[in-house]
This record gives structure tokens, sequence and C-alpha cells, in this order.
């Protein structure tokens, strides 16, 4: 029988990202349930998926499925392209530019990108992120650029 590889790779790649998330968060005081300190979800949440990351690399070994396939850059590179912009964009020019940023950058690395419905979902999208996190729980983003 043969090993399901696309399980195993994703299955290895997300334990480590679980315990890269642990030994960063280990310099982080961790503090009770109840008063979580800054350590204690990145912990909590890398632990669980360096758990779920070597369950699926260990099932992978044992259960049939498809090869790996070539890796393909431009939906990768846009989508992490997206993050970052995102982070630059928020600082400098506020939340409605950042967010449509990254909803059009993600919406290209797509097979099928339209720029019409990535314009759609990009306002509705910023429509709520603005709604939630600066008139809902009162953070403080910038929201325009001015």
């Amino acid at each position: 029988m043969k090993r399901n590889d696309k399980n195993f790779i994703a299955g290895l790649m997300f334990f480590l990202i679980g315990i890269l998330a642990v030994i960063i968060a280990r310099n982080y005081p961790m503090g009770t349930t109840f008063r979580m300190g800054p350590g204690y979800f990145p912990t909590v949440i890398g632990g669980c998926l360096a758990i779920l990351g070597l369950a699926s690399a260990i099932t992978a070994l044992w259960v049939p499925g498809g090869k790996v396939e070539p890796c393909v850059p431009r939906p990768l590179l846009l989508t992490l392209g997206s993050i970052l912009a995102f982070g630059i964009i928020l600082e400098r020019h506020g939340l409605v530019l950042a967010a449509l940023t990254l909803v059009g950058l993600g919406c290209a690395g797509g097979e099928e990108f339209r720029i019409r419905e990535a314009a759609i979902l990009g306002l509705l999208l910023t429509l709520i992120v603005v709604s939630i996190f600066v008139y809902g729980l009162g953070l403080t983003f910038r929201v325009w650029p001015i």
C-alpha cells in the first residue's frame, strides 16, 4: 500500500509550525486559564497544531493517497504578499485600503480571478471588518489614510 504523500507533507508542516509556535511562545508569561498571559494562546494552539500534524503524518503512512504535485509559485507568492501588504498598508494608510489590498491580491492568486467579484468581495469584507473591529469592538485602527 502506498503512503499518502500529500497528507504526510501537510502533517509534517503542521507539526513543525506548531512546534515553532510553542518554542517562540516559551519566552512569554503563560498566566492561567482564567487570566491568560501572552504566551498562553500561542502555546495551546501551537501544541494542538503539532499534535494534529503528527497524527496526520502518521496516519498518512498507511492510508493510500495521491502524490504531491509540483508547486505553483504564483498563488503562494500572492497570498503571502497580500498578508505582508496588509501589515504595511494598515499602519500607513488605514484599515480600508489594507483590507481591500488583502482581498484583491488574495483573489488574484486564484485560478478564476474576476475583477468584479474581487471588488464586491473586497467591499463587503472591508465593511464587515471595519464594522466589527472599529465600531463593534472599539479597536483603535486608523480607518482612512487621512
